[in-house]
């Protein structure tokens, strides 16, 4: 299902409108930091009323993709996603980023002594009224201290609470089989994040689709139920502490990692 939606959405005419017009890309080079790694980020401007997708994007959407390989004095890139937002068109939900994305990237150098020769190809979605497919690369040089930027500096400090800080007290994930999957149900001991509260899950395995979460507050108490759906289309082994499990509410998340059973 999510493949045909997909598809259906991708050969929408694009009403003229070519990529350039509406989504532009630049390497923000950022600073060093203490421990030797480098802060960057990669700064998306998108058009008026024209988004791009969260990691994981939703049921309809099309989760970027990064590829670095062509960089020279690389040794790891953590990308540090900044809070989403649930947008919703035509009634379908999708995770993801209105108009702008600085999406902070921690560079990690084979030899610090040495100039990170950076260079990134990207597949990603846009979509207004209707989606298109978008690539691009980005090339950039970095050495030196760098100088602080308020735009990657927001973007950090707008990063996902963590569970301690959002007051988690308890969680459970009571994992059944289903014909073509697993079904997770998540009790989660947690005061209010906002209204509405929106939970999004995660598996450790990228290839595995997951379903829009139903779910239900009860005081301090959330519960969140989805399916997982892989490709060979059969219940599977969960990795419990690799699911991921955010909330997300009006302008803030929360991350939790792991799904223990209750």
């Amino acid at each position: 299902m999510k493949t045909a939606v997909l598809l259906a959405l991708l050969a929408a005419p694009a009403l003229a409108q070519s990529q350039d017009e509406v989504l532009s890309a630049a390497l923000l080079p950022g600073w060093q930091m203490q421990d030797g790694h480098r802060m960057a980020a990669l700064h998306l401007s998108l058009a008026p009323h024209w988004k791009t997708y969260w990691r994981a994007p939703g049921e309809t959407g099309i989760p970027p993709q990064f590829d670095w390989s062509g960089s020279r004095n690389l040794k790891s890139v953590t990308l540090h996603w900044p809070s989403p937002q649930v947008i919703t068109l035509d009634g379908l939900q999708s995770i993801g980023y209105l108009q702008q994305l600085v999406l902070p990237l921690e560079i990690v150098a084979i030899d610090p002594a040495k100039p990170v020769d950076l260079r990134l190809q990207m597949a990603l979605g846009v979509c207004k009224d209707i989606c298109m497919p978008a690539a691009f690369a980005l090339n950039g040089m970095l050495s030196g201290s760098g100088a602080p930027d308020s735009l990657i500096a927001t973007a950090l400090d707008n990063q996902p609470r963590t569970a301690a800080q959002a007051g988690l007290t308890g969680i459970g994930c009571a994992v059944s089989p289903n014909p073509d999957g697993l079904r997770i149900a998540a009790e989660l001991d947690m005061p209010r994040q906002g209204t509405p509260e929106t939970v999004v899950f995660e598996t450790a395995d990228k290839t595995v689709w997951v379903a829009e979460a139903t779910t239900n507050r009860t005081g301090n108490t959330l519960t969140a139920q989805t399916d997982l759906v892989p490709q060979s289309g059969a219940p599977f082994a969960l990795d419990r502490s690799g699911v991921t499990v955010t909330v997300i509410a009006q302008g803030h998340s929360v991350e939790i990692k792991g799904c223990p059973a209750p």
